[in-house]
């Protein structure tokens, strides 16, 4: 689940980092009256959407007085932003932010993630912040270090010396780099975040170290245990059919292509897709109804695929483990006599009671193509979208 930068500093902030003193409003009017308690000489107005390269964008403005300040909010508070991350579609701003101005001296780049492979939280640090750390990688890898620790209840002062090193600060600044991954280490743990990323992360010309933006990803499967942390969902920022999915329990993600795919399992949901893609089409979504599909869940996930109006084709794709194939064939049959299926659909079963399956889906009176493999489905569902 990913949070605002503004949400993103508050929780940082909690756990002992130095953020910039800033308020967020939904509105204009709230925004410059919130604004008048800052002390500073310079306004720095950032939108508020859950994508990066707002600055690019002209998301983030930098203004002398209130009345400017006020000015840029109303032109920038509707706007959509187009980013390399929202897509062409972009993405509307609804809420605002604006924070005191910083005597920025120098710029780095700091950011940790789960590291899969090794079981570790991986730090990553460059000296070369307020940039895209993918061109850093691409142009200066030297300029890039990757130090991986232990999960523990703290992080070693020689972990973080580690982490640091690319920074050269001298040793009154160095304490206070320490103390800030110890920081973001122990919130990183605490809240089951997946990746903190600041970029950048700044020196001062008073020699203090702040977080001048802050991005925060949490583990969605560890939300039952932060509430607090859900509370900050903001359902504007994300897709209207992903979040009708959630309501029904579905992993469902939208993608761009012509085949609608209902499939039980992740990895079987993957092979569906490239399998699609091999006989030249593109899958329009990904989309594992679990291991318990009732009728319920199975007419859900017609409907889901169904709104989508570049759907020409459904492909379901079921191996039956858990789940019984004659339990989903009838949850199909049931769901497909409620909603008006106006598009080919093929059904591939295998797995338990995949015979007793295939009977109900042959005798349901229903126009279904019945495919024996995975391989059979995706030249069937291909065929006869052409």
């Amino acid at each position: 689940m990913n949070i605002h930068e503004h949400q993103a500093k508050e929780i940082l902030k909690k756990y002992g980092a130095v953020v910039p003193k800033g308020v967020f409003a939904l509105s204009v009017e709230e925004l410059v009256e919130k604004a008048k308690s800052l002390n500073t000489k310079k306004f720095v107005l950032k939108a508020q959407i859950h994508a990066g390269g707002r600055g690019k964008a002209g998301g983030v403005k930098i203004l002398d007085t209130i009345e400017e300040l006020s000015e840029a909010a109303k032109e920038m508070m509707g706007k959509t932003l187009v980013t390399h991350q929202t897509g062409p579609e972009g993405r509307e701003v609804k809420r605002l932010y604006v924070e005191e101005s910083s005597n920025i001296d120098k710029e780095f780049y700091l950011s940790c993630l789960v590291d899969r492979a090794s079981s570790k939280i991986a730090f990553i640090s460059s000296d070369q912040g307020g940039m895209d750390i993918e061109e850093v990688a691409s142009s200066s890898p030297e300029k890039i270090i990757t130090t991986k620790v232990d999960m523990n209840n703290e992080i070693s002062d020689k972990d973080c010396e580690e982490i640091i090193k690319i920074f050269n600060l001298n040793d009154s600044v160095k304490t206070q780099a320490i103390s800030l991954i110890k920081s973001i280490y122990q919130m990183f743990v605490s809240t089951d975040a997946n990746m903190v990323e600041i970029n950048p992360l700044i020196l001062t010309k008073e020699e203090k170290i702040i977080c001048l933006d802050a991005k925060v990803n949490f583990d969605s499967n560890a939300l039952f245990r932060h509430p607090e942390i859900v509370e900050l969902r903001d359902l504007n920022e994300e897709d209207p059919t992903e979040i009708k999915a959630s309501k029904h329990d579905l992993a469902y993600i939208k993608l761009d292509g012509s085949i609608g795919c209902m499939v039980n399992g992740a990895g079987l949901a993957m092979a569906t897709m490239d399998i699609i893609k091999l006989y030249g089409k593109e899958p329009a979504n990904f989309l594992d109804v679990g291991g318990g599909a009732s009728k319920e869940k199975v007419s859900a996930a017609f409907k889901i695929i169904l709104s989508d109006k570049n759907v020409k084709g459904i492909l379901i794709n079921i191996f039956g483990g858990i789940m019984r194939c004659d339990v989903l064939a009838q949850g199909v049959v049931d769901a497909a006599k409620e909603i008006n299926i106006n598009v080919p659909l093929v059904v591939r079963l295998a797995g338990t009671n995949f015979i007793e399956g295939k009977e109900i889906l042959d005798n349901s009176g229903l126009k279904l193509i019945s495919a024996d493999n995975l391989d059979d489905a995706a030249q069937k569902i291909v065929e006869a979208i052409k």
